[in-house]
């Protein structure tokens, strides 16, 4: 059994010791490079908590837009842009305007996760 801390409580621990401890005895530059440590392992847990899930959904998206099955999700990627750069397909191809919606709001809740428009976004 591992009873040790996992990743996503080595960086709270971390990320808590910067906004609490350190971050408030700093000033100047080292105050912001304290802020910018603690907003990147705020990204770093939005990472770990957000992109396995909209991932996999993003990848089931793709399999049906493409009709495809086993690729990984950077090779339908390539594939997708290659079938809108051709004019394959365009924002008239069922379900492609959805994807690209789902798949922008899932990487704002990862990189701004504060970005004003991401919650009327995602109704």
């Amino acid at each position: 059994m591992h009873d040790a801390p996992s990743a996503k409580e080595l960086i709270e621990a971390v990320k808590a010791f910067i906004d609490k401890t350190a971050a408030p005895q700093l000033t100047g530059h080292a105050a912001f490079h304290a802020r910018v440590a603690s907003n990147a392992l705020a990204t770093v847990l939005r990472e770990l908590e957000i992109r396995p899930v909209a991932e996999a959904e993003e990848k089931a998206r793709l399999d049906a837009l493409l009709g495809t099955t086993g690729d990984s999700t950077n090779a339908l990627n390539a594939q997708l842009c290659e079938a809108i750069r051709t004019g394959q397909m365009d924002l008239s191809t069922a379900g492609l305007l959805p994807h690209l919606k789902s798949t922008t709001i899932a990487q704002l809740s990862v990189d701004q996760p504060g970005y004003s428009g991401l919650r009327s976004a995602a109704r």
